[in-house]
Parts: structure tokens; C-alpha cells; sequence
């Protein structure tokens, strides 16, 4: 038997999982990273623990799944995309990880707004300059940290970094570069002239040599076959962004199919032959497949404040074992039309600046059950806002397919298909940014000639949900009261303007 191995390394959790070469999940380990929070809006990793958490989930899925590692044909490697993963000039992580729901740098790119830096960026990065992005971590550690920036040796991504632990070899995969902010989209290369404007011009020579997702990035290192159980020399591709990987584990690889993925981040997003260019909060990114860009909308207001509330109002039901299921009943139980409550998912920032989350028409008759569907409506409606944005520049899909935390969940899924009034898709994989990542690596271990072949064989869509036009209407009453709320935040925020209104 061959297998393929997928490790994805996500805002909250690291996995690793393994598969057949028919997509059939054999065994997967998962472990939670903690991110340290030592100031106001600073998310960062210890990217010593994060290699050992990688190392532990990879070892664990291997002893699970009872193979021998010489039956592992390849590995690929998947993450979120922006923030920093750093590696010194003294062979050490260079600074703490930084996660892409950081905002330290925030400052940093309102001066770039201000003064036209980010309108000259765009002409290259075909995108909105964005606090967690690299180039605005790196200008922001050249201001606030110079003895950090000046020992920085390589810069590179989540699963990048991950990647180079197992091989030794640092290579920046295109993917997660072209969202970096770092990237010449126009020649799809990196551009001195470029990072010159941001005035980091230096790191131009600290950014690895580009790679495809599928091709060899190299064999798994003596010392890492050591630590994680794999065969030393395991092929080792060049890995995807997550979104890249989730959108090639659901068969999202025509320009006509759309998908919504559900994370720490709202992702939303279609292959187009051509970026999408408007000045406003829609970003373009290399898509895996040649020639295909990603165009998305994303912000990060998703499942990760049902992650919050349950961490916060559901510690029973934590202990239990049963607090996602627990939510599932309380939200199944009560009609949307019975709770006037809304939520606007701003935990961990929000569609546009610093708006704060806020629960809004709250009173003494509501509890823990009205609190919990305004969050799973809160996290639909902000999904629907960006696919409405991303709907102004192509044909609405005959259905969306739908990843992440939330398509584990009927009632969730229900309500996306009654939000958006389309079919929600659900394919069988479970874990479907390390099934996209195990894609990449088998393409580039031959298993199959191309991605195309490889979803033919490895994705399966396993339930359509229809909308239910009765509860649309409902929904789209409540939907302009959101957007009433997120208007009425986001200019207390930015002083009368609103991305909300098209700013």
C-alpha cells in the first residue's frame, strides 16, 4: 500500500493526518498550539514548541495508522497564510512566530495608506495591504525591533518554516507568497523595487528561492527522520497556503465552483484566469494550478468565536466532551425568527480596521441559547458579506462547497444554505487542508500527473443541503440589521467611513 501524508498547521490546532491514494483518511493526530499573547493584539508562537508539536503529531499519526514509514510516498505541507516565521542568521527562530491574526503592525499600514504607500504596493501585490501580512511585520520590526530584524536570515511562512525544519531547505512556496504582500503579481516573482517601497529592501536577500506546490522541496533530514518517525529521505513537496489546499481537497479548481471556508478566518474564494482589481478589500493570490489566480474575501471573524464562547460559557460541557454537539442542540432548538439577537464576530478583528465584537439586543428574557445562535448567524452573516462582494465580479455559483470547523455542524451548514440562498456542498474529508496538502504530495511523487487527476480520485462529495426559502427570508430581514450594526462599529472606528459602504 502507498501513503500520503498532510500536515496542517492552522490558526489554533496542528495536524497531521495520512492517507490512501484514494483520499481515505487512515489516521490523524492534532494538537492544540498556543499562542502567546504578551500585549494587546500580539499573537505569537514559540516556533521551538511548534516544530515539536509538528514533530508529536507526525510520529503520533504514524504509530496510529500501524504503516511503515518507507510506505509513505510523500509529504506536503499546508498553514495559514501572513504573519512571520523568522529563521536567524545563528541557525534559531529569529523572534516569536507571529499569527496571521496579529495587528501590531496596524499602525504601520495606516501610514502606508496615508501617505500612498499601499496604492503604489497594489500596482505590484494586486491587493490591500493588511497588518498580518510579512511586508507590514517586517517594516514594523525594522522600526521597533532593529537588532530582530538585522538577525533575520530567512523570512518565511507558517508551513514554509514547517517545511524546512523537515528538509533543511529553505524554499518559498508561491502560494503563500503571492498573499505575503512581498510578490510582483504582475511577473510572479519577488521585486526589490518593491519591498524598496516599504523601505526593506535588505530583505530582498532573505527571501528563499520560489517553488511550486507540487514540486520536490526536498528529502525529510537525518535529524528530522530522528525526531518524527519518517523515513529520512521522504519526499517533501513545496506544500500550499491553506486556502489553496482546502479549495483542492473540495474539487474548487474551475472557475465556475466557489467555496467557503470556515477557520479562524472567513475565507471566501474562486480560481479566476484574471485577478480582480477594485482598490477595495477583495485580494488576489497564485492559485496552485498554473495560470489560475484565488481571488478572495477574508477577514477573521469565523468559527473561532464559537471557539471563544465555548472556552468561555461551556466549560461543563467542555469537560464532557459533548460542548460542539451541545451548541449544535441549543441552536437546532431555537427558530430564527425567535431570537432577535445579533453578534457581530469581531473577536479577532474584523472586516475592515479594529471594530470590537458586540452582542447587540440582549435583554434579561435571553440566555446562553440566544447568545449561541446570534454567534452561529454573526459568523454566517459575515461570510455572506464577503461572497456578496466576490459576486460582483462573476456569475453566482449553481452551489458553494463549504469547508472548515462549521461544515462539521448540520445546523450551521443549514443556515449558510438558508443565508446565502444556494446549495451548500460538503465533501467526505474531514481534514481537508492536510487531505489538499497530501494532494501536493502526490502529485509530486507521481502518484497522479496533475491535481485534476488527483481529485478525480481522492475528493467525494458526500451531502448537498438545499436552502429553505421560508427561513432566507428571515434571514435576509436579520442580515440588514447586521449590517446596520457593523456599519454604526466600523465608522465609530474609522470616523464616518465605512468599508461597509463601499469606501
Amino acid at each position: 500500500m502507498t501513503y500520503l501524508m498532510g500536515i496542517d498547521n492552522g490558526g489554533t490546532m496542528t495536524k497531521a493526518a495520512l492517507f490512501d491514494v484514494e483520499g481515505r483518511e487512515i489516521a490523524v493526530a492534532a494538537e492544540n498550539t498556543p499562542l502567546i499573547t504578551p500585549r494587546p493584539g500580539y499573537y505569537e508562537r514559540d516556533m521551538t514548541l511548534l516544530w515539536q508539536t509538528n514533530a508529536a503529531c507526525i510520529r503520533e499519526v504514524i504509530r496510529k495508522a500501524g504503516v511503515s514509514p518507507r510506505a509513505i510516498a510523500g509529504v506536503g505541507c499546508t498553514g495559514h497564510g501572513k504573519g512571520l516565521y523568522a529563521w536567524g542568521k545563528d541557525g534559531r527562530p529569529a523572534c516569536p512566530g507571529i499569527a496571521s491574526t496579529d495587528r501590531r503592525a496596524a499602525a504601520v499600514v495606516s501610514r502606508w495608506l496615508r501617505d500612498g504607500t499601499a496604492h503604489k504596493a497594489s500596482r505590484f501585490t494586486l491587493q490591500s495591504a493588511l497588518a498580518c501580512q510579512p511586508a507590514a511585520l517586517l517594516a514594523w520590526l525594522k522600526e521597533q525591533q532593529p537588532e530582530v530584524y538585522a538577525s533575520i536570515r530567512w523570512v518565511l511562512a507558517c508551513k514554509d518554516y514547517i517545511r524546512f525544519r523537515l528538509t533543511g531547505e529553505a524554499r518559498a512556496e508561491r502560494t503563500d507568497y503571492s498573499g505575503s504582500g512581498l510578490m510582483n503579481l504582475q511577473t510572479q516573482a519577488f521585486d526589490r523595487s518593491l519591498l524598496e517601497l516599504y523601505q526593506i529592501g535588505e530583505m530582498y536577500d532573505c527571501l528563499p528561492a520560489l517553488c511550486r506546490s507540487d514540486e520536490y522541496g526536498g528529502g525529510v533530514s537525518r535529524e528530522a527522520a530522528g525526531e518524527t518517525g519518517l523515513a529520512e529521505g521522504t519526499p517533501v513537496c513545496g506544500g500550499m497556503f491553506d486556502i489553496d489546499a482546502c479549495a483542492v481537497a473540495m474539487d474548487v479548481m474551475q472557475p465556475e465552483r466557489l467555496c467557503t471556508i470556515t477557520g479562524t478566518w472567513s475565507i471566501n474564494e474562486y480560481p479566476s484566469f484574471t485577478p480582480v482589481q477594485t482598490g477595495l478589500s477583495t485580494r488576489n493570490s497564485l492559485f496552485c494550478l498554473p495560470g489560475l489566480y484565488l481571488v478572495e474575501e477574508s477577514s477573521p471573524t469565523s468559527a473561532g468565536n464559537l471557539d471563544w464562547f465555548i472556552r468561555c460559557f461551556m466549560q461543563e460541557e467542555r469537560r464532557q466532551g459533548i460542548a460542539y454537539k451541545a451548541a449544535d442542540a441549543m441552536v437546532g432548538t431555537l427558530p430564527a425568527e425567535e431570537s432577535p439577537v445579533l453578534f457581530l464576530p469581531y473577536l479577532y478583528g474584523s472586516h475592515s480596521g479594529e471594530a470590537s465584537a458586540v452582542f447587540a439586543g440582549l435583554s434579561s428574557e435571553h440566555g446562553k441559547a440566544h447568545m449561541l445562535r446570534a454567534v452561529y448567524e454573526g459568523v454566517a452573516y459575515s461570510h455572506w458579506y464577503h461572497i456578496e462582494k466576490l459576486l460582483r465580479h462573476r456569475e453566482a455559483p449553481l452551489a458553494i462547497r463549504m469547508a472548515g470547523g462549521a461544515a462539521r455542524s448540520p445546523v450551521w451548514v443549514q443556515m449558510f444554505a438558508d443565508v446565502m440562498d444556494s446549495p451548500i456542498e460538503v465533501v467526505s474529508a474531514k481534514e481537508l487542508g492536510a487531505l489538499g496538502a497530501a494532494m501536493a504530495a502526490a502529485v509530486c511523487a507521481g502518484v497522479y500527473g496533475d491535481y485534476r487527476q488527483a481529485a478525480a480520485a481522492m475528493v467525494h462529495l458526500v451531502d448537498t443541503v438545499p436552502p429553505d426559502p421560508r427561513r432566507t427570508d428571515i434571514y435576509r430581514k436579520k442580515y440588514a440589521r447586521y449590517r446596520e450594526w457593523m456599519t454604526k462599529m466600523e465608522d465609530m472606528q474609522h470616523g464616518g467611513e465605512s468599508e461597509a459602504e463601499g469606501v
